[in-house]
Formats: C-alpha cells, structure tokens, sequence
C-alpha cells in the first residue's frame, strides 16, 4: 500500500496576522478583530547549474530537491535518460539553495548550444527564452497504451487531498500525482509552483526502483502549454488537470498524442485530445 510523501510536509512557518470577524461588513456594530496565526508556504529560491554553468534560478518549495533537479532536467530535454546525470550536490546559501548538476559532454554540449537566459522565470515558462524557436520546440511523440476508466479518475481525485499536506496546512501548494490506471495514487509531490510539482514528480518517477506501469499523471492545477510540454518530454500519454485548459496546451496535447483531461471535478470531466484511451 502506498503512503503519502511527507517531503514539503514541514515547509511552512507559521506567521501572526489580525483576522477580521465581520457578519455584516467593517462599518457593521458587530464587526470586531483579533489575533491569530496561519501557517504559510515556504517559498525560497533555487538556482540549477551544470557542469558549473549557471542554468535557471526558480521560485519553489524547498524540498525533494534531487527530484526536482533530475525530472527538470528530463522535462526540458537537457537529458535523455537518467543516466546522463552523474552527480547532483545540493548546497545552502544565506540568499536561496544551489543545485549543482553534472551532465555528460555531450548533453553539455547541446545545453550550450541552445542555452536560456532563464534567470527570474516565472509561470508562464517562456521568460527569458532569446528567441521564438527556444520558446516553442517541437515535443516528442507519446507511446501510450493505457485506458482507463472515469472511475479511475474520480477514485484519484477523491484521494489527492490526502497526498497534499502542504496544501492541506497553507492552501498555497500545487500537487501532481502519478496514479495507477485504477486510480490508485502511486506517488506524488507538492510545491509552490505547478511547473515544480510537475517536475519533481518526474523525477521521483524516474528514481523510483520499480517501472511506474500503465496509468496517468493528476495535476491540482490548469493545463498550460509547458505543463503538457513537460508531460510529453516524460512519456506521460495521459495527463489530468483538475481546472481548465488552454488552447495551446489542447493543440500541442494533440499534436504530442496525449489524452488532456481538464476540469476534473466530482462527477465531471472533460476529454480535449485522444478520448479513446478514456472509457
């Protein structure tokens, strides 16, 4: 039986803030304040380096680090296959954490070749790019033999608070999911951002000591263009979102042959490409 990671569990502190009691509006007889506390999101910044060139500084949840770094460099192409990373030491700094990553020459080499200036990206995941042609590259085409049933999906939907509790402590946390093609949660990561949860969940996939086997990945967010981008890059073929779509991600999921479910909620769904694989 899998049990939920507690990786981003414990980042969040807990901060003081002067909550409003307010039946009937501020100007309202009854309307009073008083102290309280909530506990929020850690967010720190990231920087990604390789073979000492320094890559993409990202804004994220300080935690499963070494996820993050292998399904980051997976999802956006630097490489292949696992192997190709050597070495991956992650340092402490008094502004943010350094993951320093070793590739192979030749990976290295491409990265040079096609380099970002990605420093300060934000979400829409194109920031930084130098031209058009870096933005938008083409995604590789997705084998995929899974069909799965609505069931499934609502059976991983009603199970994904439970894998969430940094969502669960701020309600600022995104989370992915990878679930078996009954529905069943296998695994699954959280943090700030929904392009990091993504990642991170590539890259525990990735290091998993058991092939991950049919199914599809959940995303506690919208489908964006980078987000499908990132599910292809991986061999996702099936990809849930539980809010909407947009029209780039529908394009390019086609285009990739992966199934877009969005707006996933209790009792509905809708299928954008490839519906076939959903029965």
């Amino acid at each position: 039986m899998n049990e939920p990671h507690e990786g981003a569990a414990g980042c969040w502190e807990r901060v003081p803030v002067t909550r409003w009691i307010d039946p009937g509006g501020a100007s309202a007889p009854g309307a009073r304040s008083e102290p309280a506390s909530d506990a929020i999101a850690m967010e720190a910044a990231v920087s990604l380096s390789y073979n000492g060139l320094s890559h993409v500084v990202m804004m994220m949840t300080p935690a499963d680090l070494e996820d993050f770094a292998l399904g980051f460099s997976l999802s956006e192409g630097i490489v292949e296959r696992p192997a190709q990373i050597y070495d991956i030491v992650t340092q402490a700094h008094a502004q943010g954490l350094e993951i320093a990553i070793t590739i192979g020459n030749e990976r290295f080499q491409q990265l040079k070749d096609r380099r970002r200036n990605l420093a300060g990206r934000t979400g829409c995941g194109l920031c930084g790019a130098e031209s058009l042609e870096q933005a938008v590259r083409p995604v590789p085409a997705v084998d995929c033999a899974a069909v799965i049933e609505g069931a499934a999906v609502q059976r991983a939907l009603d199970a994904l608070d439970a894998w969430q509790p940094l969502q669960r402590s701020t309600g600022a946390a995104h989370g992915a999911a990878w679930c078996a093609s009954d529905g069943g949660i296998v695994l699954a990561r959280e943090d700030v951002g929904r392009h990091n949860a993504l990642d991170k969940l590539v890259g525990a996939l990735a290091r998993a000591p058991e092939p991950r086997g049919e199914g599809f990945a959940l995303v506690s967010s919208r489908a964006s263009y980078e987000m499908v981008g990132k599910a292809a890059q991986a061999g996702i073929g099936i990809l849930v979102a539980v809010s909407a779509p947009t029209a780039f991600a529908v394009r390019l999921a086609a285009e990739a042959g992966i199934t877009l479910v969005a707006f996933a909620r209790t009792g509905r769904l809708s299928v954008y490409s490839r519906p076939e694989r959903l029965v």
